[in-house]
């Protein structure tokens, strides 16, 4: 019996920062993804006094010393207030220079909006690369920019975007645990809200141990017949995903593991689904049927169509999810809301569970409000799509995709067994018949 090992090949859950090196000037720390949340130090006041070489400094109260100060103070006071509000009013007017929208700063060498900021810096650090489906030319503007990846990534390296502006961003590292005072949700300040929201959706991106550009370019191209080798390969790979990216999000890990098991038992299935959407998995009938190993086991007519019902029920499940254009961050978040779950049973504390749930789905919605305007019913779809997820069988993805792979062994005990071991998870493997 063979083993195939799957290992997370990339670190997760590293929150990054980076300080500028001048002691004159403090820089905010530069967190990943959306995270716009930073403490920037109020404009400084600064009384210089030149007193001529070998020359006594003058006493405090000498006369005309007080007054020449206090002037100096008004003015650099005065200075430094205009220069603030000065900059502060041309960074709201300037547009993003990629995709038109407003620019909340300078990042990585022109004015950017968040979104952009966010898409340049994960492409250039994961080193992602897009595929085109059109003729290399989509427009990207607001209401585009998320349609073609290689289209946006392409302007952003046009219009001077600089790739050596995130490797300084890598340099420093801040300890893995750290969302978890980083990121206390707090009660006061909408903004504040706003970039825990950011910061939250930016590290449920980070958790993927696959992007979906490392799936495989053969699941993306959908008009190809998948062998059956290659099928149970890549629902492999997905189901591994799915438990690697739940053990590298925010407050899964701080979970009891019962609870933890609890869950991703439940929620296997539909993170599969999600997955599989996401990656444009190919489910196509015949190689599936295959891969079920239904020639080795007839079936009869009866159990046969059933069957092929069922196959019919996971297709709808994936094409309705490919429809929607569900972008990365969004897939995120909808996973993180099917995972935390209270329906799971023996849970320690549903409430706290609940509860993250909650954030998970306010990200969601601030995110989509954000991101896409001119879809103001794109959020209810999202949710609406969830309850559905639960129409697909475990048993049959069970049988579809892992019955050759695991033969009779539960996938609920591999899943606590992914859980444990982590990267170092290796799958007992059934030799194809």
């Amino acid at each position: 019996m063979a083993m195939v090992a799957w290992r997370s090949t990339e670190g997760v859950g590293d929150t990054q920062g980076t300080l500028s090196s001048p002691v004159s000037q403090v820089a905010p720390l530069s967190l990943p993804g959306d995270m716009t949340g930073h403490m920037n130090s109020g404009p400084s006041l600064e009384i210089s006094q030149t007193v001529a070489a070998g020359a006594p400094a003058p006493p405090p109260n000498a006369p005309g010393t007080s007054a020449t100060t206090t002037t100096t103070n008004n003015t650099s006071s005065s200075s430094s207030s205009s220069s603030s509000s000065m900059d502060k009013q041309q960074s709201q007017q300037i547009e993003c220079i990629v995709c038109g929208d407003k620019s909340s700063g300078k990042h990585y060498g022109q004015f950017t909006c968040e979104g952009c900021k966010s898409f340049f810096k994960r492409s250039v650090r994961r080193n992602l690369s897009y595929t085109c489906r059109a003729n290399r030319n989509c427009p990207v503007d607001q209401h585009h920019r998320n349609q073609c990846q290689y289209c946006r990534l392409k302007k952003c390296l046009k219009v001077g975007m600089r790739r050596e502006g995130t490797m300084a961003v890598q340099r420093g590292r801040l300890p893995t645990q750290s969302y978890h005072g980083q990121f206390a949700l707090t009660n006061g300040d909408p903004l504040q809200c706003h970039s825990y929201l950011s910061g939250y959706i930016s590290l449920l991106l980070r958790a993927e141990p696959y992007p979906t550009s490392r799936f495989g370019s053969q699941c993306l191209q959908s008009n190809n017949l998948m062998g059956i080798e290659n099928i149970c390969e890549l629902a492999a790979r997905m189901l591994f995903s799915a438990v690697e990216w739940a053990r590298n999000i925010p407050f899964f890990p701080d979970l009891q593991v019962p609870d933890q098991v609890a869950l991703l038992r439940l929620t296997w299935s539909e993170l599969f689904v999600l997955n599989a959407a996401q990656c444009s998995m190919p489910v196509h009938v015949a190689p599936l049927l295959a891969a079920a190993g239904l020639h080795a086991s007839p079936m009869s007519a009866d159990r046969v169509v059933a069957f092929m019902d069922h196959i019919r029920v996971f297709q709808e499940q994936v094409e309705k999810l490919k429809v929607l254009q569900v972008d990365s961050a969004e897939y995120s978040c909808v996973k993180a809301i099917v995972l935390f779950t209270t329906d799971a049973c023996g849970l320690s504390d549903v409430a706290h569970v609940e509860s993250l749930q909650e954030k998970s789905q306010c990200a969601l919605e601030e995110y989509v409000r954000s991101q896409y305007p001119n879809q103001p019913n794109r959020f209810g779809k999202l949710l609406l799509r969830l309850p559905s997820l639960r129409t697909v069988s475990s048993s049959v993805i069970e049988q579809l995709f892992f019955v050759r792979l695991v033969g009779k062994t539960p996938i609920e005990t591999l899943i606590r067994d992914m859980l444990l071991s982590g990267s170092s998870f290796s799958w007992p493997y059934m030799p194809i018949q």
